[in-house]
């Protein structure tokens, strides 16, 4: 791994933990406010569309820019979110906040930071290593996630925090996701030129000849993510709370363990896949985890609920770097942030659409519904992905024609030079 990749899989555990942090919270602080769960599913929603916007931005037009300063710009808009949300109260202009901020509701990272992190990342190692590294890069989020889910529960210890105590307490929270962000833009900043693309490819278009492949599994990604939605941190945090009157502080130790247990499967991720291959790895141990989240909502005490939990997590996670890995792979060198970014975009829409609708379900029953309607979408999602690309091998086809384009696109340039 190259210094830059060190410094990528640094700032991944910082944003890791700082989502970590706040999400755990933000349920609990925006109902200390007085929000209803309908209010709160509302402005879950708000963050993942304004993530999925930025991304698409990122994705389309973001190839024109210096990588180093599309970072830098998305760190300043996360220190701003940050300092929003400690200090805005009112609904409506909350709501903003979430639209054009960077706010993380999820346990993983569905932010503007990921195309450009993972177009440069994949640079730093062969392709033989590419797995291996994205195992480790989610490993860092994923650890330093569970470190803030636990640290969430240290502004709030004091069982004389109700009210607005609560919330001021818990408030502490946002303003050192501020500080985190800081610290990551320096980071950025010490970056090398070797992350940028260079003139020539600059000048190309955000996707290639990859289109048809990428679109088909964005489409699939979003399936995904539409029953992940349901289920993000936040509002997985408010379903033991209103079914079996789990407190935060529980509830962050809970999420810490989960957050162990996802990291280190990610890390076993890719020996699996050099054994079956991508696509049967992302499958084969992501099914079972969402029947163990179907089966989660029929528990009846919070042990064994959290038992099923803990299981789920030891699987769901294994696929995110065999994902990340294929993607990368079926496309050309000079695609690749294009394709992060378009097959990021419509999970993240897709996860907007549902929070809200997992809120009205809660308000309505404390039976885990969303977790039911999570488990059945995400398990049509795995069905329809071993389908369609379990032929597909990403160092076959696809990926050898991305190839020889992007050799014709080197030569012609030497040419002209």
């Amino acid at each position: 791994m190259s210094r830059d990749g060190v410094i990528l899989v640094a700032t991944r555990g910082l944003r890791g933990f700082a989502d970590g942090l706040v999400s755990v919270l933000l349920a609990d602080y925006l109902t200390a406010m007085g929000y209803t769960p309908l209010q709160v599913g509302t402005l879950v929603t708000a963050t993942l569309l304004g993530s999925a916007a930025l991304t698409l931005g990122v994705g389309f037009w973001g190839h024109q820019f210096s990588r180093r300063r599309l970072l830098l710009a998305a760190c300043g808009l996360m220190f701003a979110t940050g300092l929003g949300f400690a200090r805005i109260t009112a609904f409506w202009p909350l709501l903003v906040v979430a639209v054009v901020g960077t706010l993380n509701p999820s346990a993983g990272d569905v932010s503007i930071f990921l195309p450009t992190e993972q177009a440069v990342l994949a640079h730093t190692v062969p392709s033989r290593d590419r797995t291996a590294l994205f195992g480790w890069y989610n490993l860092s989020g994923a650890l330093a996630g569970a470190a803030g889910a636990l640290a969430s529960s240290a502004p709030i210890t004091s069982p004389s925090h109700v009210g607005a105590d609560r919330v001021a307490a818990e408030r502490v929270a946002f303003l050192a996701y501020s500080v985190i962000a800081l610290i990551a833009g320096a980071l950025y900043r010490t970056l090398s030129t070797d992350v940028e693309l260079t003139g020539e490819l600059r000048a190309t278009r955000p996707l290639g000849p990859s289109r048809k492949v990428v679109l088909k599994l964005s489409a699939l990604f979003s399936i995904d993510s539409l029953g992940g939605g349901l289920v993000v941190q936040s509002l997985l945090v408010l379903w033991p709370y209103r079914r079996f009157h789990l407190d935060v502080e529980t509830a962050s130790a809970v999420f810490f363990v989960t957050g162990i247990l996802g990291a280190v499967s990610q890390v076993v991720s890719p020996r699996l896949a050099r054994r079956i291959g991508l696509i049967r790895t992302m499958v084969y141990t992501h099914l079972p985890s969402n029947l163990l989240l179907a089966v989660t909502a029929f528990m009846p005490n919070v042990q064994l609920a959290i038992a099923c939990l803990f299981l789920r997590t030891c699987l769901s996670q294994m696929d995110v770097p065999a994902r990340q890995s294929y993607v990368i792979a079926v496309v050309s060198p000079e695609e690749r942030p294009a394709a992060s970014s378009i097959t990021n975009v419509p999970r993240s829409l897709a996860a907007a659409l549902t929070p809200a609708l997992a809120g009205i379900m809660l308000q309505h029953s404390t039976f885990g519904w969303p977790l039911v309607c999570a488990g059945i979408v995400k398990a049509v999602y795995d069905i329809l992905l071993l389908v369609q690309f379990r032929s597909v091998a990403p160092r076959t086809y696809v990926l050898r024609n991305a190839e020889v384009v992007h050799s014709a696109d080197l030569r012609a340039t030497r040419q002209r030079q």
